[in-house]
């Protein structure tokens, strides 16, 4: 099943704040996103149902091993595409902005260049050091 836009975004906000903070609650998610606390509750047992997140007993939301593939999958393409748009001239704010919308409709083919771009890039940048 396709998971949504929306899904990959809580996902991904999962999985940053997990590396930030150590643990996940749905109120995390709501500060960050700036959501209502309902509307992450929604969302979650949506994910839930889908298998792609659980709730531990201390009511910490924890990524199951699908959704931590989404999850990394969805912050790969932001970091790259981040990185892509700021080398050629965009503003931090912008690139990241953008990013995160395109993260959700490019094709695997294109974001493939795109990441092989970036990473050779980065490869001349530390031939030179």
């Amino acid at each position: 099943m396709k998971i949504q836009e929306s899904g990959e975004n809580y996902l991904e906000t999962i999985l940053i704040l997990k590396k930030r903070n150590g643990s996940v609650r749905a109120i995390d998610i709501a500060n960050e996103l700036n959501f209502s606390k309902p509307s992450v509750s929604k969302a979650m047992s949506v994910l839930k149902e889908a298998g792609h997140v659980k709730v531990d007993r201390l009511n910490q939301i924890l990524l199951t091993d699908t959704g931590l593939k989404l999850a990394e999958k969805v912050y790969e393409k932001h970091l790259v595409l981040t990185e892509y748009l700021i080398s050629i001239g965009v503003s931090e704010e912008t690139a990241a902005k953008d990013a995160c919308k395109m993260e959700h409709v490019i094709s695997e083919e294109s974001f493939g260049k795109i990441k092989n771009l970036v990473g050779n890039k980065k490869k001349k940048e530390t031939e030179k050091l």
